[in-house]
């Protein structure tokens, strides 16, 4: 356990928790807070849910503009810090203008063309701190750092869903507006801008591609070789599929809780108060069973909360169904409902992020992590949309039950994905186990078994560097760099 602490007390996870905390900001102020204002202001459910689709597109087509990302490094604070800059600057301003405007029949055209723009630079910003995270991060800071990443996302979101909306509630005397609500969100996006500034700069251990064909093509075709045909679209299926039943939920949460005579205080400070509390004690306890069973059972793990936590808002509904006209149902299940969602969300953020951390090349991380979040957050582009009308059709109840039920169709997926990166892993390993018996004549039985206990991203980095090997030693101290548990074993 100490050394699994020891990996949260460096500079680069302070940056993680910032730049994750940038990334979650502008995400959720085209989310739930626009979600609040647009019903104050009178606007139908299904124009809300379709501004709020379409501020998402740019998250699930921003894998097009990835490769001039990965390609191209301005010529100020190296290949990933430079964008991260100009991106959240970029976002700044857009915020700000967001701020500026009035929400109704006439101005909606215009609040949703902002709101794509924030989704653009935002999804850019995403883009470059996902790769920075692949870039910066060791196979075993993978856990942790997906952790403290997605907790500051998650504090940004619960400020702009907690505190926005209790500051904006109409219902109290001395609410703010809407739009000053909005400016201070865009200056708090500057915090992100500071820790971009004093991020350490990671370790180059791969260059960017040598042309822009080359950053386009070469990721898709690193990633197949490296995985397979069949289990590489079994993934890609797998990220789609995953968080459907939560961007469901998610995507009509603030509407319903309204519906069922919630007030925005009630649910701003529940969401900001112990919704805090379940997302930051979610987000450890992710990391920890990431390092107690691995990435690939926590995905287990994860998916079963999320399932769980949908069920608390079925009861909202069948509890509301009862009620006199204009009565919410208790605050207690309300807590539970929020809780358990919230819980739930931050162990799937530190397991999922950690999950397709690990399938990235750092040569290409910036692609193919925009491609595996791009394909995740299609699901939440094109399933939110229509998810206002759904509800309306069906009923609350029934729609709950209709997100419990998208579990299922991941469920054969991850048992074959899980299955086939053990024989994938077995399969490497025994591969550079024979190169390294080839290359260095015979391997001690010490060294034998660290190589036994690589992962497969390990196993596929050893492959890479087997070149350079020229005696044991190169092994050894190869071993130590990737775990400094080995120091014993690389002085020997």
């Amino acid at each position: 356990m100490k050394s699994f602490l020891q990996v949260f007390q460096s500079q680069k996870m302070a940056a993680l928790l910032f730049l994750g905390f940038a990334s979650g900001l502008p995400s959720q102020i085209i989310d739930a807070p626009l979600k609040a204002w647009l019903t104050t202001a009178g606007v139908d459910i299904s124009d809300i849910t379709k501004l709020s689709a379409a501020a998402m597109l740019p998250y699930a087509f921003k894998f097009v503009w990835s490769p001039l990302l990965d390609r191209y490094t301005l010529p100020f604070l190296g290949r990933r810090r430079g964008w991260l800059v100009v991106t959240q600057v970029l976002l700044i301003l857009s915020i700000a203008l967001m701020a500026m405007q009035q929400p109704g029949a006439r101005n909606l055209q215009l609040m949703t063309i902002i709101a794509i723009a924030i989704g653009f630079f935002s999804a850019s910003q995403d883009i470059v701190t996902n790769a920075y995270s692949a870039d910066v991060l060791e196979e075993p800071e993978m856990g942790a750092g997906a952790a403290i990443s997605m907790l500051g996302f998650r504090i940004a979101m619960l400020l702009a869903s907690g505190w926005a909306l209790i500051a904006a509630d109409p219902k109290q005397p001395a609410h703010l507006s809407w739009q000053t609500v909005y400016l201070i969100l865009a200056g708090l996006m500057s915090l992100g801008v500071v820790a971009t500034l004093f991020a350490p700069q990671p370790i180059a251990k791969e260059s960017a591609p040598a042309s822009l064909f080359a950053a386009v093509v070469l990721p898709f075709k690193d990633f197949f070789h490296r995985r397979g045909i069949v289990t590489g679209i079994s993934i890609l299926v797998l990220i789609v599929m995953y968080k459907v039943g939560d961007y469901m939920v998610k995507g009509v949460t603030i509407p319903f809780l309204e519906a069922i005579h919630y007030t925005q205080t009630q649910i701003g400070v529940i969401q900001g108060g112990m919704g805090i509390v379940a997302t930051i004690l979610g987000a450890f306890v992710g990391a920890v069973i990431i390092s107690k069973i691995g990435i690939n059972r926590s995905l287990w793990v994860a998916l079963g909360l999320l399932t769980i936590g949908i069920i608390p808002y079925w009861l909202l509904a069948q509890v509301a169904q009862s009620l006199p006209p204009k009565q919410a149902p208790s605050e207690g299940l309300l807590m539970l409902a929020i809780n358990s969602e919230y819980f739930g969300a931050g162990v799937e953020a530190a397991a999922f992020t950690a999950f397709l951390l690990s399938l990235c090349n750092r040569q290409f991380s910036a692609t193919q992590y925009a491609l595996f979040s791009s394909l995740m957050l299609s699901a939440k582009s094109f399933i939110v949309a229509p998810t206002g009308g759904i509800a309306k059709n069906i009923g609350w109840s029934n729609f709950f039950l209709l997100s419990m039920a998208t579990i299922l169709p991941t469920i054969p997926l991850l048992i074959f994905i899980d299955r086939s990166t053990k024989k994938l892993t077995n399969q490497t390993r025994q591969s550079a186990i024979g190169q390294l018996t080839e290359r260095l004549d015979t391997l001690s039985p010490e060294l034998q078994s660290k190589v036994e206990l690589l992962s497969i991203k390990e196993l596929e980095s050893l492959r890479m560097d087997l070149l350079q090997f020229q005696t044991s030693d190169d092994l050894a101290k190869w071993l130590f760099e990737i775990n400094p548990q080995n120091r014993q074993l690389a002085n020997s």
